[in-house]
């Protein structure tokens, strides 16, 4: 098949969870990627590395370890600068995932009564509740792009949704639930000439597309670790220097001042200035060591593979009679997370009978309910692929749905 990566079975054994059986002692079939990926064995290495040898705070302890600790924490800041050819290594602000960090930029930057905020009616609620606190805060007026009927934004009405006025612009990059590649450079230049910053959820997009935040044109962009091989309880926001120098502190404590007083404090530079307290350091390591093993395998080459894999899958889910497809039928639109129905099962049903033939998909709204809405279904069902699935993997999902509906005797 066309873009599959060809060394797929040697980076299977990347990740020993790969290799385990779950119900009824089959194999896991892991096709829940855009919820949580899987992690290579160089990771957990890394994490386990840096708690037997290498554990202490940092940037406090005047000794060995916690200069030790200190350089890996740092280090794990170079790779994710690199990966995402970010200008500077000190625009890489650590938070505990992409929730944090699109929070941190709604919680901080300054709106007031008559600005205008603009999002998509396909956004996580991670990018959409942020942005609705931050407009009932200030005073500001929230408005969104709608949707298509297959699942793309609807930019008919651009002109009058950007114009003066707009100071910020929220999307995600890829949709976690409609799969959907939004064209975010061109809407990115469109915001700036009229003022606005630009906010990119790049939760889905940093897992399977090359992220270079300069081509890109954003101002902010955000991503998680444990979608891209990492670990879970770490998060990235990356900003440009002049727009992050221009927000307040989002937490106060320790390593985020220059000097305290009981007067007054002041601030120190960034990145730290957002970093207050004990920050994740294992986990920083751990996705230091996930974004190096995926520019290894190359986001070019997994970026391939997700869209042949995703090709497949979406012929498979032709193939079964009843089924409904969310989001783009094109696969060069779309990436590797694909939502759909099944007639007359409900989506919870549907991922109970795959899980008890060892398929791991996932069930609900996938937090994104107005999305779901605007597609007049309350939930679906989700299978997203990565760069270690299989088309047996697909196989094995198709046969899964056959399955369900006999065992509904869906016709």
């Amino acid at each position: 098949m066309d873009g599959l990566l060809s060394d797929l079975e040697v980076i299977r054994k990347d990740f020993p969870i790969l290799g385990r059986t779950v119900a009824n002692d089959l194999p896991l079939v892991y096709l829940d990627s855009a919820n949580t990926s899987q992690k290579p064995q160089v990771v957990i290495d890394a994490m386990v590395d840096h708690l037997e040898n290498h554990n202490a705070n940092i940037a406090r302890a005047m000794h060995t370890l916690g200069a030790e600790s200190t350089e890996a924490f740092e280090a794990a800041r170079d790779k994710v600068a690199a990966f995402l050819n970010a200008p500077s290594r000190d625009e890489v602000i650590f938070t505990k995932n992409a929730t944090e960090a699109l929070n941190l930029v709604a919680r901080t930057f300054p709106l007031g009564p008559g600005d205008r905020v603009v999002i998509t009616e396909m956004e996580h609620h991670s990018n959409i509740v942020p942005w609705q606190l931050a407009c009932e805060r200030s005073g500001a007026s929230l408005s969104w792009f709608g949707l298509t009927d297959d699942g793309q934004l609807d930019l008919s009405n651009i002109d009058s949704l950007l114009v003066p006025g707009v100071k910020v612009v929220a999307l995600t990059w890829v949709s976690n639930m409609l799969g959907t590649i939004n064209p975010v450079a061109e809407i990115a230049r469109r915001a700036h000439e009229i003022g606005a910053v630009v906010v990119l959820d790049a939760s889905q997009a940093a897992p399977q597309l090359p992220v270079d935040v300069q081509a890109v044109g954003a101002d902010f962009v955000a991503f998680t670790g444990h979608k891209v091989v990492g670990p879970t309880g770490i998060g990235v926001l990356w900003g440009r220097t002049e727009a992050l120098d221009a927000l307040p502190p989002f937490l106060g404590g320790g390593e985020m001042i220059a000097t305290v007083s009981m007067e007054k404090s002041t601030w120190a530079p960034i990145p730290h200035k957002f970093e207050a307290g004990t920050p994740p350091i294992v986990e920083a390591v751990g996705l230091g060591a996930a974004v190096e093993y995926l520019s290894h395998v190359g986001l070019d080459r997994i970026h391939a593979h997700e869209q042949a894999i995703t090709r497949y899958l979406l012929d498979g889910l032709a193939s079964v009679g009843g089924v409904s497809v969310l989001g783009p039928l094109d696969a060069s639109l779309r990436g590797g997370a694909v939502s759909f129905e099944l007639a007359g099962v409900h989506p919870h049903d549907v991922a109970q009978l795959l899980d008890s033939r060892g398929i791991a998909v996932r069930a609900g709204h996938h937090c994104a309910k107005p999305a779901h809405k605007r597609f007049g279904v309350q939930s679906t069902t989700r299978a997203s692929s990565y760069l270690y699935t299989t088309p047996a993997e697909i196989d094995a999902l198709i046969d899964g749905l056959e399955y369900t509906k006999s065992y509904f005797k869906v016709s």
